[in-house]
């Protein structure tokens, strides 16, 4: 019969003891939402602001999270009986109400490259001006951003805007 010599037993208790401490140890703990920073140079389009049926724009936001940002949603869809989501301080003036015809509607999701905690949005959108129903009714329209982080906190921002066909 063998005997275990005491020098390993306290070695293999003492690797045991040194895994478990590393593996029990506390993992940075998401319990912040993620933030759209609307202040950011260049961050557009801004509550109140005017686009155009048929122009590009900018679509330019920067996101923020404490760990792990995950993804987010743009939403464009018409405001024509001013209904609010609006996460901007003050009103813009408004179109008079009126009945939807045929109105502009976008939904686009984006995943943000894992592990980023800042991401810069910068994408180039250009607003179609008719689709197979004719032209797209122009008036008050809402831009609403869906950002979410990869523990699942999200955050909504909701921008009213108007989108018109230009006069030419």
């Amino acid at each position: 019969m063998r005997t275990i010599n005491s020098t390993y037993i306290c070695l293999f208790l003492a690797v045991m003891l040194l895994f478990l401490n590393t593996a029990c140890e506390k993992s940075v703990i998401d319990d912040q939402k993620p933030e759209v920073d609307l202040t950011a140079t260049g961050a557009h389009p801004l509550n109140c602001e005017v686009l155009y049926f048929g122009e590009p724009f900018r679509l330019n936001y920067l996101f923020k999270d404490n760990v792990a940002l995950g993804s987010y949603t743009v939403d464009i869809h018409h405001n024509f009986d001013h209904h609010s989501h609006s996460t901007e301080v003050g009103s813009c003036d408004f179109l008079p109400d009126k009945v939807a015809v045929n109105p502009f509607l976008l939904i686009e999701e984006g995943k943000i490259p894992e592990g980023l905690t800042v991401y810069q949005l910068d994408r180039q959108i250009t607003l179609p001006t008719f689709d197979s129903d004719g032209p797209f009714d122009e008036g008050d329209y809402h831009l609403t951003l869906r950002l979410t982080d990869q523990e699942g906190w999200s955050v909504q921002k909701g921008i009213s805007i108007q989108i018109l066909h230009r006069q030419r």
